[in-house]
Formats: structure tokens, C-alpha cells, sequence
């Protein structure tokens, strides 16, 4: 075995030590082989926790097709590993061309179940690969970005097939959102640029789940934070929490560091960061890169390298910028990705859906459901039991007084 499979397999095995729960769900259903016949494709960055999910699916009974779900995120050991498995189509440091085709190679099994990270498979589904996608029984989404094109499809009546919005399950919003994004975006940040947090000023830019974990995170490390949003009551929720609450183009001038988390494009316009202090940094934490205007920035700025994953932007002003990743996901692009134990949670979630819609999607109108709240119960329960931890449990009359019984 060469060097760079030996290391993909020791970080699918490290993550497999630590994800309990899908370990649970794996043996309780493999005798069966609930997958079997089943075509799955998966785009979903493609890391040592991904390629563990993507293993379970396989023992399940699945023939499974995985690629990344953004072009700089697929880490190239644990593709190589998990190509020794099943079929696998991605490599780190693709272009958007070779995205694009690693997307349309995985959705060439003509997949029965789709599992998608920010929406492209299923908008490939929709458009050019229409014909790919006829057996299909429906999607799993994983993001808020993709939960958002797939209701968008379904209000305009165009969704073909049933989807699960596995982002607003309450064991995936809570904690992936926030303790996952939290954790991961610094342990990034702090990789690839090895400065000091405490004593910084940081400006979030939306404090939804995402946003919440970040400016929590960078309270802990010793920053000051600043909140930017456009919902007014997420707005007055992070003021109460403690944040001081400004507009980008105002914030801006005295960040030493802004980090995106909205779903959105033009989070940060190149005119905002125009009006940046000199030296801050830049970096993403949405699904796609057009929370900064990256484009904008390139076009007007004299850019080098100066590390890995930190581009130094010469603004015609005067100013340096520090762009991160890329802007993409800094957190998968610089580092690993959510820890092990917040993916066990996510992945429990979703390898639940597909079975759920294995079984169920050929009866379901094509609408964007949530997870089955059993589903995220189960979870919980499984996770808590995995920690050691007991709970009570509502007495019949207890039951009777709030009316469940």
C-alpha cells in the first residue's frame, strides 16, 4: 500500500473509533441489507468522516458514487483510501471545470438516492442531467444553502422528487451548525494563518446556527466580536448575547479578521472591503464562495501567496487584505472539517433519511420534508447512551396533563 492510501485509511479508522452512533445504526441494519440494489451518489466533502459514512452505506447493501461537494475540499489520501472501496470521483485543488465533471461521473450510476452537500447534484438533476435522475427516489440535503435552492424549486413547482432537509433536523442544526462550525472554522483559521485570536476584533457576518458558533468560539478565544445581520431579531438576539451589533461597510474598518456565515452572495462586496483595516483577514464559512466577492476582489487587487491557503491581496488604495481558502469553506479547505463526534451526529441523520426515503419515496409528492422527528429522537437517544448519560422519562400522568397520552 502506498504512503498516501496508508494515511487516507488511518484517518477513516480514527474517525470511525470516534463516531459511535453510526457504528449503532451500521450493525443494528447490515443483517438486513436495507440498501441492497440501491444506487447512491453522494457529493459531500470528501474527508475522513464522509468516506466513514459512505463505507456504512456500502455495508448497508449499497453500490455507492462519491465526489466532493466543492473543488478545493476533497482531501486527497482519504480519496484515495475509499477508492479502494467504491467508486470514487474527486482529487483536492480541482478546478471548476473537473468539479463539474466529477459531479456528472457520480450521477452516471443513475442514482436510486441522492445524497448532496450545498444542492449541485440535485441542480444537475434539474437541468443538464435530467435524464440521470429518472429512477431517483429522492435527495438528503445536508446545508442550508442547498435546503434553500430545494424549497425555492419546490415553491415554483419544478422539485421532481421528494427531498429531506436533513439541515433543519434539530440533532443537525444545533450542533453541526453551531458546535461543528465553531470548532472547525477556528481550528482552520488558526492552521493556516498561526496568529492570535485573543485581543483581536472579529466581525461575523450572520448569526444564524453558523454565526452563533463562531462569535461563541471567538468570545472563548479572547476576541471582541461584532455582529452583522439583516434579520432584525437575529440582530437584537446577538446584542443580548452579549455581541456588539454593526453594519458590514461600518465593522469592517476596525476587524482585524471578518468571517462570512450567511448562505448568501455579497456578503462582503469588494467595496466593503475596501473601507477594511489594513492586514485583516478574510474568510468564508458559507457553502459557496460568493459570500466575499472573491471575483471582485481578484479583478481589482494585486494578489500573491504568502502561506497555504493565505492569498495577500495589494488593494489599488494602498491597503493588504489577507484572503483565506480561497474564500470557500475555510474550514474544510485549511483543516478537517467538523469533528468526528458532531459527523456522527449528521451522518446518523442522514444514512436514517435514505433509508427512510428507500423505503417511502416512491409513495411521497415531490416536497421538501423535514426528518422524521423519530428519526432525530433516535439519534439523540443514541448519542446520549454512547456518553454514558441517562434521562427521565414522562410519567402516563405526565403524559395526559400535556395532552400526549
Amino acid at each position: 500500500m502506498d504512503e498516501r492510501k496508508k494515511q487516507g485509511w488511518e484517518k477513516i479508522r480514527w474517525a470511525q473509533d470516534h463516531m459511535p452512533v453510526l457504528a449503532l445504526l451500521e450493525a443494528r441494519h447490515e443483517p438486513e441489507k436495507p440498501l441492497l440494489g440501491k444506487r447512491v451518489a453522494m457529493a459531500i466533502h470528501l474527508e475522513a468522516k464522509t468516506a466513514r459514512l459512505a463505507l456504512a452505506l456500502k455495508n448497508l447493501g449499497a453500490e455507492v458514487a462519491v465526489t466532493s461537494s466543492n473543488p478545493l475540499s476533497a482531501k486527497d489520501d482519504v480519496a484515495s483510501a475509499l477508492a479502494e472501496e467504491m467508486t470514487v470521483h474527486a482529487r483536492g485543488e480541482a478546478t471548476e471545470e473537473q468539479y463539474r465533471e466529477f459531479l456528472l461521473k457520480v450521477l452516471s450510476i443513475r442514482p436510486h438516492l441522492v445524497l448532496d452537500d450545498g444542492g449541485d447534484l440535485a441542480h444537475l438533476l434539474h437541468t443538464e442531467a435530467w435524464a440521470l435522475g429518472e429512477e431517483a427516489l429522492g435527495v438528503c440535503e445536508e446545508t442550508t444553502t442547498g435546503v434553500i435552492r430545494l424549497r425555492q424549486w419546490e415553491n415554483e413547482g419544478r422539485l421532481r422528487f421528494p427531498a429531506v432537509a436533513v439541515n433543519d433536523a434539530r440533532m443537525k442544526s444545533l450542533f453541526d451548525n453551531r458546535y461543528g462550525t465553531g470548532q472547525s472554522v477556528w481550528d482552520a483559521i488558526m492552521r493556516a494563518t498561526n496568529l492570535l485570536v485573543a485581543g483581536k476584533t472579529v466581525l461575523v457576518v450572520g448569526y444564524g446556527w453558523c454565526g452563533r458558533g463562531i462569535a461563541q468560539r471567538a468570545r472563548g478565544l479572547g476576541a471582541e466580536v461584532v455582529v452583522a445581520e439583516v434579520d432584525p431579531v437575529k440582530a437584537a438576539e446577538a446584542l443580548l448575547e452579549g455581541f456588539r451589533v454593526a453594519p458590514v461597510r461600518e465593522a469592517i474598518k476596525e476587524a482585524d479578521l471578518v468571517i462570512t456565515a450567511t448562505g448568501c452572495r455579497d456578503a462582503v462586496t469588494y467595496e466593503d472591503i475596501r473601507q477594511a483595516k489594513e492586514g485583516c483577514l478574510l474568510a468564508n464559512a458559507g457553502h459557496f464562495d460568493v459570500e466575499i466577492d472573491v471575483r471582485g476582489l481578484y479583478a481589482q487587487a494585486r494578489v500573491r501567496r504568502v502561506r497555504e491557503h493565505v492569498e495577500e491581496c495589494l488593494l489599488p488604495n494602498g491597503k493588504r487584505v489577507y484572503l483565506l481558502a480561497k474564500g470557500r469553506l475555510v474550514n474544510l479547505v485549511a483543516g478537517d472539517g467538523h469533528p468526528a463526534e458532531i459527523m456522527d451526529l449528521s451522518f446518523s441523520l442522514q444514512l436514517l433519511s435514505l433509508l427512510w426515503l428507500a423505503k417511502e419515496g416512491k409513495t411521497l409528492p415531490p416536497r421538501v420534508y423535514p426528518v422524521p422527528p423519530e428519526i432525530d429522537e433516535y439519534v439523540a437517544r443514541a448519542f446520549l447512551e454512547s456518553r454514558g448519560v441517562r434521562i427521565d422519562c414522562l410519567t402516563q400522568a405526565q403524559r395526559e396533563y400535556l395532552g400526549l397520552a
